[in-house]
């Protein structure tokens, strides 16, 4: 029976376009009750049982008081007999059933299933936000709200539906009961609901506005938390642990004043209720005497009443928890709609069709792109230029000058603000993203790898590829003879071994290797290479080089490295300023040019000539984009010999 319960809501239930989450908090709510909404009924209609029941008990109490004050008892309660085995029946029997029923179904249909359905849609559709949406906001913030959203959902509903309706229904029937039998003992329940609805509407906006807040600062704890979690090595190489705690204990004592806001106004809104409950039981207790004491009713009414009076004080108090804990959920999902209920940017247009891509010539028409600044100078000002099919293209520049900014454009992290971008023809404004970058391999400078196995790393080029396959990868980017010696903490050795959060198990030019070997075995039509070989020692880079080469053959290629030695080999070189191009040709044809490129390769190329050589303001203009390192030499470090790729940037004093 459990297992068919649990199995009720498939928590991955398939999502597509339309089904984003809305950014309204009922709609918001809907969205996703309404896919289970047959079983929240189901959980209604228990609590609604249940209500009954427990309003149904203090009746047979009054009239086991009654029946007490009976002259001959023998045959009093023979006459009660039918009224008696029903009591028994409605307490042993019925009112566990409906308590399992009502147990199971939120225990075992909608805290798995519920829940699992509500994190799984959220995450399906924050994956699928625009890379900014990820680079403006902390992942462990991201994270977090996904996860907390989900429970904060489900209980919210779940408790309105046990706690709100209980009061709602056993209240409305105690106070037609009491009334029956005499009106004025619902006098003290009738103005206990008035003062009651009074009370919530003060209180409980206030809790909602407070519960947000402490979501919001709770997220921020968080994230400030995971970052230096996920930035250890840098916390723990600048020694900056003293620091870091000041940078956590910041939020973690705004939390703890946002809670103490939180809680000062629960512990008003406890003590008011607790008086009003005081003040329900002493009036319908002194009503209800003083109708005894006049004749005006048996006893048998005072022992109803009394109960019924004394049980919407206990579920009241009940119920205000219920309530505290509703907006306190209510604030934690209008804080996860912040990051779940954001429409996507950078959608497919409407009709986007699959790209081909069968020569792989790629024209750049007029492309400007100021990151949507209009007071800015544009990162790439109407650039124009077209790579031929089969075309090796190298982009050089110094930092700033639009090099990434243009593989960016490509790939569709972001849109040209005017002009297009043409791959065989085909505005890639209006083909789908997924067949864009399926058709485009690349390796990048700051390489990230999946916390998995190597293999499933390399595996993420194609998927289905074979173990074959994959080594034959891992070869070609000079990785598996490193790979087969790796062993990871769970004593899994080789392809199996798994790299750690971003492989932060493996040395930088391992990752890159992997990186590689994963762009290997995806084999896309076009290859973007973004400084692939930095991390590399000039030994490994050598073969990894001749590898590339083999790579490159048919495909049509862009690359950009700092280091003009290694794409000097590429068939044109094209030179970005200030997002235009100044120059372009063979690395040959640039030099006798003896232009802006020319200039750079002397900077690079002119080795260690004498003891009064220096590093020069402009030479040091040659680190990569977003902040690469300086490079080698400029802090000191022993020269690598003339001529190498790891030439320092030096000029004469």
């Amino acid at each position: 029976m459990f297992t068919w319960l649990q199995s009720r809501i498939r928590g991955t239930a398939s999502t597509g376009p339309g089904t984003a989450p809305p950014s309204g908090l009922l709609a918001f709510y809907w969205h996703f009750v309404r896919q289970t909404k047959r079983w929240y009924l189901l959980v209604f209609a228990t609590s609604l049982g249940v209500a009954l029941i427990d309003t149904v008990i203090p009746v047979f109490i009054g009239k086991l008081v009654a029946l007490m004050e009976a002259a001959d008892r023998q045959a009093a309660l023979a006459e009660q007999s039918t009224m008696l085995t029903g009591m028994v029946l409605l307490v042993l029997v019925v009112r566990p059933l409906v308590l399992f029923a009502d147990m199971v179904i939120r225990q075992n249909v909608l805290i798995p299933g519920a829940t699992s359905l509500v994190r799984w849609q959220s995450h399906w559709h924050v994956i699928r936000q625009g890379l900014p949406f990820f680079q403006n906001d902390f992942a462990g913030r991201i994270a977090n709200r996904v996860m907390q959203t989900a429970n904060a959902l489900r209980e919210s509903v779940m408790s309105s539906i046990r706690a709100v309706f209980y009061i709602l229904v056993y209240g409305i029937s105690a106070l037609v009961l009491m009334a029956l039998s005499d009106w004025r003992l619902g006098v003290p329940t009738l103005l206990w609901f008035a003062a009651y609805l009074v009370f919530l509407a003060y209180f409980v906006p206030r809790m909602r506005d407070l519960a947000k807040a402490s979501s919001e600062v709770r997220s921020k704890v968080m994230a400030r938390v995971v970052d230096g979690y996920t930035n250890i090595l840098t916390v723990k190489l600048f020694a900056r642990l003293a620091d870091e705690d000041a940078h956590v204990k910041e939020v973690v004592d705004e939390h703890q004043q946002a809670i103490g806001r939180h809680m000062r106004l629960i512990s008003q809104f406890m003590f008011c209720l607790t008086m009003m409950n005081a003040a329900l039981l002493i009036g319908t207790a002194g009503i209800g005497i003083s109708l005894w004491a006049d004749g005006t009713v048996s006893a048998g009414v005072v022992a109803t009443a009394l109960p019924l009076a004394w049980q919407i004080a206990n579920v009241a108090g009940w119920v205000s928890w219920e309530v505290t804990a509703i907006f306190e959920n209510i604030g934690v999902v209008q804080e996860g709609m912040q990051t779940i209920a954001v429409p996507h940017s950078g959608l497919d247009r409407p009709g986007a069709v699959d790209l081909t891509v069968p020569r792989g010539e790629i024209v750049f028409d007029k492309v400007s792109f100021a990151y949507g600044r209009t007071d800015a100078r544009p990162v790439l000002d109407r650039l124009s230029f077209t790579i031929r099919s089969g075309e090796r293209v190298g982009l050089v520049g110094r930092s700033g000058a639009g090099k990434s900014t243009l593989v960016n454009l490509l790939l569709r992290f972001y849109e040209p603000e005017s002009g297009r971008i043409l791959i065989d023809g085909q505005d890639i404004t209006g083909v789908t993203q997924e067949s864009l970058r399926a058709a485009v391999g690349m390796v990048t400078q700051d390489t990230s790898l999946l916390h998995r196995s190597i293999a499933a790393n390399i595996r993420y080029g194609r998927a289905g590829a074979s173990d074959t396959e994959v080594e034959l990868a891992a070869r070609k980017a000079q990785a598996h003879d490193f790979i087969t010696g790796l062993r990871d903490w769970k004593d899994r050795a080789g392809y199996r071994a798994h790299v750690g959060e971003r492989g932060v198990k493996l040395s930088g030019g391992q990752r890159q290797r992997v990186a590689i070997a994963r762009v290997v075995l995806k084999d896309a039509p076009i290859l973007v290479l973004d400084e692939a070989t930095s991390a590399l020692d000039s030994e490994v880079e050598l073969a990894i080089q001749e590898q590339l080469l083999g790579l490159m053959e048919g495909k049509t290629v862009i690359a950009i490295a700092h280091r003009l030695s290694t794409i000097a080999r590429m068939d044109r070189l094209i030179v970005l300023d200030e997002g235009r191009i100044v120059e372009q040709g063979s690395h040959e044809e640039l030099l006798a040019h003896d232009g802006h490129y020319a200039k750079l390769w002397r900077h690079q190329s002119g080795g260690f000539l004498a003891p009064d050589v220096v590093l020069t303001e402009e030479a040091t203009d040659l680190g990569s984009d977003e902040g690469e390192a300086a490079p080698h030499g400029a802090r000191g470090e022993p020269m690598p010999e003339p001529g190498t790729d790891d030439a320092p940037v030096v000029t004469r004093a």
